[in-house]
């Protein structure tokens, strides 16, 4: 019954879109619009009724939320007299979002940095050099505004996000050096992003390094945390988990003693950067409690771990749709060449992460997750910092262009190496098969 309700959404859909196209190129039909949407989230929905397109469902969300922010930019942007680009509510999606990806990595993947040998060098120096170089030589060519240009080299200046770790289990690539790489990035991000955005943006917006940093932690570091603590719990002892519930509710009585004095005594007498310091400091004790109280609900609620990812689509789903309705008026003049400036940066960090593994001795099995791992930069780290910047659609606009097509061509390269894999794996025999585990052990283990 499901399935068939399905098929019929992507009837609808394919009926919604014809519609709308025949109203735009033969201008009949005035609300074209109204169909382009229904017609796109019929298609969404009726993606699900066919096992070979069942995996792009997500990214086809990702376009409704670009072609809802294109078409009714005003009402996206608010609901009744409330900003949807309010910056408590950007942070506290995108820690939604970041939070999801936590309780997807594990305290182990941290343990490996040390065992992971040169690719989770040759990672950290590819994502940190060659994507902000390749960003910033993209707003050269292209003669971005220095606000959108900052955006570009923005997404190459984040670190990579869950999705490379989703692609490179696709790819039947190496899954051990994707996740240990994407755990490194996301602990050097607080210094590397903020460095890396001076030394090339430092003359098109304004960055304040220590405020940058801050921000990373409270948007990257503080819900990964939170995240990770649950993974803890999960085998910690009775008396640590009884010393852990203790904690939280100490904390959580400090922090609002804290806010409370600090409203009343300090709030005028702090500069800005003290402010950013003091938000980042409780937001890292908030963490315990938030981790604890999280692992708590678990056990009532077991399926809540598998259903948070769908909470961190619907954010990142929040942020294409708020950041395309911002920036519509630009992506209506640049939005061509702002997507072909993705697909090129996207090409360079697939591109450069594959070859350089192989030119320092990395065999294919580690090459293609690196350059899954360099080119699918984190594009909700993006978005949050450039809502906490209060500049979402301008320096915010690159990461709603580019997390889409991030999106589709990871999934296209991932399947395109899995059938190779699956093809050598059967013209080599068992034989072939056996070897290529060796070599995976050895890699594994530097």
């Amino acid at each position: 019954m499901m399935s068939n309700w399905r098929l019929w959404s992507f009837w609808l859909g394919m009926f919604g879109l014809a519609i709308a196209g025949i109203g735009f190129f033969f201008d009949i039909f005035i609300d074209f619009q109204q169909a382009l949407l229904l017609g796109s989230i019929f298609s969404a929905i009726g993606l699900g009724a066919f096992g070979s397109t069942k995996g792009y469902q997500y990214t086809m969300w990702i376009i409704v939320a670009v072609i809802a922010g294109m078409t009714f930019p005003d009402r996206i942007l608010h609901v009744g007299d409330f900003d949807m680009r309010n910056k408590w509510l950007i942070l506290v999606v995108i820690q939604l979002v970041m939070f999801g990806m936590g309780i997807q990595m594990k305290v182990q993947d941290f343990t490996r940095i040390g065992a992971s040998g040169k690719g989770v060098a040759i990672g950290l120096a590819t994502q940190f050099t060659i994507m902000p170089l390749v960003g910033f030589l993209l707003t050269k060519v292209f003669d971005f505004e220095p606000e959108i240009a900052a955006g570009v080299i923005l997404i190459g200046c984040c670190s990579s996000g869950l999705a490379s770790n989703v692609m490179a289990y696709i790819a039947k690539a190496n899954l051990v050096l994707s996740v240990t790489v994407t755990a490194l990035t996301t602990i050097v991000a607080p210094i590397m992003t903020p460095f890396m955005m001076k030394v090339y943006a430092g003359t098109m917006v304004e960055v304040g390094f220590l405020e940058m940093a801050m921000e990373i932690i409270k948007i990257m570091i503080v819900p990964i945390g939170a995240g990770l603590l649950h993974d803890y719990l999960k085998t910690a002892s009775p008396t640590t988990y009884k010393r852990l519930g203790r904690t939280s509710i100490i904390i959580l009585l400090l922090l609002t003693v804290s806010i409370v004095s600090f409203q009343l005594f300090f709030k005028d007498v702090i500069t800005s950067t003290g402010m950013a310091i003091v938000e980042a400091c409780c937001f890292i004790l908030g963490a315990i409690p938030v981790g604890f109280g999280y692992h708590l609900l678990t056990k009532r609620l077991p399926s809540l771990d598998k259903r948070m990812p769908y909470f961190s689509m619907f954010g990142i789903i929040y942020f294409t749709a708020v950041t395309t309705a911002a920036g519509q008026k630009y992506l209506m003049e640049i939005g061509a060449v702002l997507f072909l400036a993705a697909v090129i940066h996207n090409g360079a960090g697939y591109f450069f992460g594959y070859w350089f593994s192989k030119l320092f001795g990395l065999n294919d099995y580690s090459a293609r997750a690196m350059a899954l791992e360099i080119g699918l930069q984190n594009g909700g780290m993006a978005s949050g910092l450039a809502g906490s910047m209060g500049k979402l659609g301008t320096v915010g606009l690159a990461a709603a262009v580019f997390s889409p097509w991030m999106n589709i061509s990871g999934s296209i390269l991932a399947n395109y190496w899995r059938r190779k894999q699956e093809k050598e794996d059967r013209l080599n025999g068992q034989a072939g098969v056996e070897q290529r585990e060796d070599n995976k052990i050895k890699e594994e283990h530097g």
